[in-house]
């Protein structure tokens, strides 16, 4: 426990909340719109007002120590009461300013943009960006982003996060490749699908290694025949015939309704992957914010 919090000066514990809540000096910079070198002299200072160190620094942002811990939970919720306050801009004049939502392309288009639209549609401004999880959390924690839908649950504690959904994945292929493999036992499917060409996400076969590890108890082998850094595109290209992949469920239900494709088997313990709503904690708070996170925990529950 920080003794002397009581002393403190308030723009170093803004600074020092910035610091704790993004990850890093360098994302607090952003968020406080000062520079890298100001913050860190700042929390230096900080650290010298109350004789203990806060953060432990690292190769990439720093972690807090268990004093930090202690002083970010007796002054968070004063001072962001204090920012509420002070008021979030000339958007409370107006229209609440656009939320900003980032998180994978595939199930933002597949998903997420669809069920936001009678919010679009009812005035609310969306700005959405897509990308992996891990540089999207970065950005979130850098104050770039609202929500942002993660593949992974967040580390450390400085993020809220929600299930979303739960992704099912699933073997596929067209048709003739289904005719061509026949109808054989789940067990001898590694073997008779190695000549076959995998279409994957990336090179190093994230998806399919679970599948196979999960399914199958045993490592793929092999490499891809094609990569696309997009699921929409591993999908047609597999319903053209380029040869087989695994794909989240929701993704490819209707060329599974259709025929387009073929789920290649059907495991009572399929592979599941949680997807987590993240939101960044302390940010003034934004009706339009709120609105789309309500709506999309509510939706999520039947993907």
């Amino acid at each position: 426990m920080v003794e002397q919090s009581h002393h403190l000066d308030l723009n170093l514990l803004r600074t020092f909340l910035a610091v704790y809540r993004s990850g890093s000096f360098t994302g607090a910079a952003q968020l406080l719109g000062l520079s890298q070198p100001t913050v860190t002299t700042q929390m230096r200072t900080l650290e010298r007002q109350a004789g203990r160190e806060l953060f432990e620094r690292l190769p990439r942002g720093v972690t807090p120590t268990a004093v930090a811990d202690a002083l970010a939970a007796r002054i968070s919720a004063p001072l962001d009461e204090l920012a509420t306050v002070a008021g979030p801009g000339p958007a409370v004049a107006g229209r609440p300013d656009p939320v900003h939502l980032a998180g994978p392309a595939e199930l933002l288009c597949a998903r997420v943009l669809p069920a936001l639209a009678p919010l679009a549609a009812d005035g609310v401004r969306l700005r959405v960006a897509t990308g992996l999880t891990e540089p999207l959390l970065d950005e979130l924690r850098a104050g770039r982003h609202d929500l942002v839908i993660a593949t992974t649950r967040p580390r450390g504690r400085t993020l809220t996060s929600t299930p979303l959904m739960d992704e099912e994945f699933v073997l596929v292929a067209a048709p003739a490749w289904a005719e061509r493999l026949g109808d054989r036992p789940p067990a001898e499917l590694p073997a008779a699908l190695h000549p076959v060409p995998l279409v994957t996400y990336a090179q190093d076969l994230p998806i399919a290694r679970r599948y196979w590890r999960h399914v199958f108890g045993r490592r793929l082998s092999g490499p891809a025949a094609v990569t696309v850094p997009d699921l929409r595109g591993v999908l047609a290209a597999v319903v053209a015939g380029a040869g087989f992949t695994v794909l989240p469920r929701y993704l490819c239900l209707a060329e599974l309704a259709s025929g387009a494709l073929v789920a290649l088997h059907e495991p009572e313990d399929p592979p599941i992957n949680t997807a987590f709503l993240v939101q960044r904690p302390g940010a003034v708070e934004n009706p339009d914010v709120a609105r789309v996170r309500g709506l999309l925990l509510g939706e999520g529950r039947a993907w």
